[in-house]
């Protein structure tokens, strides 16, 4: 529906405003059209960038060109001290820490494990296929209790149930949420992936709330990582590293959240010597970005002298994104395995 237009938009308002950041989708220039003619803009966002320090001026350049314009003119090898300056009138950023400091602690672990030889021939197999298949090997065994994931995924939902506390498990993928709740016998509250609809998906969640004591959730990460409120679940397990430090960020967000009461414990599940390693060394590199342009603001720390002299430095932010990181990983791990790397 069309807003009425006979008074015009003096505030605009954007939630998740990251997505926007891409200027060819349609949403984005519906979006710069109605920003271009209101008296004021709003975007509100936690991930002004998500992969590159591009996906942030591009959301400055919707607010303020001429401060994006000048970002080109810094450079891209800018340290992040002068990129968080240049932004400072358009960008104020509040960590969770800033404005919810009665939250109860998020303990966040990597559960390391090592590939059992089971794991080890289907991630083989898995490596001369693709790289979605490298992402699933560690839940493929025929036996779930050949997969050292699975093992240490059961083992922290039976710690879990020791105590009384509720848990719930993302996985990008419904395949591996389907095995975990084979290996699980069904004894689960239930499983939230894409297909469920959104007016359904906090129907579930309070079903699993209600639940007195131990109770487990499954869900895909994009369906059930946003817009939901799981403060009931005290233990968040990682079935498999993310693309995006962010869409963990806000997964974990469901459940450390306001209302929860209990200390948040977090588990990754990494397997070495796998897909995992390598995905894990790309997204420390982003996270790094995030915190070193994105995490502190300018604006908030308006005094210069309080920003942290180990930041004065020049991040390299020009990484070749000519071949795809998932080409990268697949023809390291052929070569890790001495597999050819021309197979398929």
């Amino acid at each position: 529906m069309p807003l009425p237009d006979e008074h015009g938009i003096q505030l605009l308002i954007v939630d998740e405003a990251h997505y926007i950041k891409n200027k060819e989708a349609q949403r984005s220039q519906a979006v710069a059209t109605l920003a271009t003619d209101a008296e004021r803009a709003l975007f509100l966002t936690g991930t002004p960038m998500e992969n590159r320090v591009e996906e942030f001026q591009s959301l400055v350049d919707h607010l303020r060109p001429g401060i994006a314009s000048s970002l080109d003119r810094i450079g891209r090898m800018a340290s992040a001290t002068t990129f968080r300056r240049a932004v400072a009138p358009v960008y104020l950023r509040r960590n969770q820490e800033d404005v919810l400091q009665e939250l109860p602690e998020c303990l966040e672990m990597e559960d390391w494990v090592q590939l059992s030889d089971a794991d080890a021939r289907v991630y083989r197999v898995a490596v001369e296929r693709n790289f979605m298949a490298m992402r699933q090997a560690a839940y493929a065994t025929p036996n779930h209790r050949d997969s050292a994931k699975m093992v240490r995924l059961l083992e922290i939902i039976e710690e879990s149930k020791d105590n009384g506390w509720k848990v719930i498990v993302f996985s990008y993928f419904r395949g591996v949420l389907e095995a975990v709740q084979q290996a699980l016998a069904g004894n689960t509250a239930g499983v939230l992936t894409g297909s469920v609809a959104a007016g359904k998906r906090q129907e579930m969640v309070d079903e699993f709330s209600r639940i007195d004591g131990h109770a487990v959730l499954l869900s895909q990460i994009e369906a059930g990582g946003v817009g939901l409120n799981v403060q009931a679940a005290s233990v968040v397990i990682m079935a498999e590293p993310q693309w995006k430090p962010s869409t963990e960020a806000q997964a974990i967000a469901r459940a450390h959240r306001m209302g929860q009461t209990r200390k948040v414990h977090v588990h990754r599940l990494l397997a070495k010597n796998s897909v995992d390693e390598r995905m894990r060394e790309i997204i420390e590199e982003k996270q790094q970005l995030f915190d070193e342009y994105a995490r502190k603001s300018a604006a908030k720390e308006a005094d210069t002298r309080a920003v942290d002299s180990s930041l004065h430095q020049t991040v390299d932010v020009t990484r070749d994104e000519a071949v795809p990181a998932e080409q990268r990983i697949i023809a390291a791990e052929r070569q890790r395995l001495g597999l050819d790397p021309n197979t398929r």
